[in-house]
């Protein structure tokens, strides 16, 4: 088997069910525990694997809301900036687009006031933030 196959097939089904067990993600990827753990051993520290995490539906959330954001940074301010987001406590993710945004921001709170509220208090208060766009995320369809 070669090593790319092997990285590939584990990070499939780590993908798929971040709970797997070693023994049934070696029997899924076709190789042995020992294996499975050497290679997530490895992927964790080269920084491949960089946590694991569980996939939330949101309507199922009570007293929860989760909106994407859509952010626009001033260039010369974009890294002061994601630094500054990046420590806003609601932010519970933060991406960088190449969509209509420069940043995508994660943002949960107890309801769509809350989340106004962080986007207007905290989002837009960072130095080089020009604007923010929410999405609520709605149903979980996969």
């Amino acid at each position: 088997m070669a090593t790319n196959s092997t990285s590939d097939r584990i990070l499939a089904v780590l993908e798929e069910d971040a709970q797997a067990s070693y023994a049934e993600i070696a029997r899924r990827a076709g190789v042995s525990k020992p294996t499975v753990r050497k290679y997530i051993d490895q992927l964790e520290s080269d920084g491949v694997i960089v946590g694991y995490s569980a996939d939330v539906d949101p309507k199922k959330l009570s007293g929860r809301s989760i909106a994407l954001v859509g952010i626009d940074v001033e260039s010369e301010r974009y890294v002061e900036a994601t630094r500054a987001l990046g420590e806003i406590e609601a932010v519970e993710a933060l991406y960088s687009s190449s969509g209509d945004h420069m940043l995508m921001a994660e943002v949960r709170a107890t309801d769509g006031n809350a989340v106004g509220e962080i986007i207007s208090e905290e989002i837009l208060s960072v130095d080089g933030v020009t604007a923010a766009h929410p999405s609520f995320l709605q149903e979980r369809l996969k």
